[in-house]
């Protein structure tokens, strides 16, 4: 089974988190923190900065890691790793996404998670983070 190696951004504003809906793939429509694959000889941290520059038009700050979760999805292993985040400059803008949320405690299960990210849920909330 092909393994990808990926990061996801925890982006986090006024107490609240942002979440996309994928736009495309096998799991279209599905909500998840925005990321992507690790390209050979960048650090997470830079993968996860030129990801959501890619994906959403906007500089991050990485700020800290919060979990690395691994899930088993039936045709592929994805290895994750998350990180909070915040905006330094410019606006979400949905380059790849056909929707996004800004998700607070009392409504981050109001979207239909993959599965890999209701993990990173369950750890946020562990955290204290949402």
């Amino acid at each position: 089974m092909k393994t990808y190696h990926v990061v996801a951004a925890i982006i986090k504003r006024d107490g609240r988190v942002f979440a996309t809906q994928r736009g495309y793939g096998d799991y279209k429509d599905g909500w998840e923190f925005p990321g992507g694959k690790i390209e050979p000889g960048e650090t997470r941290q830079a993968a996860l900065v030129r990801e959501i520059q890619e994906e959403l038009d906007m500089t991050i700050d990485v700020e800290r890691h919060i979990v690395d979760v691994a899930y088993d999805y039936p045709q592929f292993h994805l290895e994750m790793g998350c990180f909070l985040c915040s905006i330094a400059d410019g606006t979400p803008r949905l380059l790849e996404h056909e929707a996004a949320r800004w998700l607070g405690p009392n409504d981050i299960d109001s979207v239909d998670w993959l599965p890999a990210d209701v993990l990173v849920v369950e750890a946020m909330r562990q955290q204290g983070i949402v």
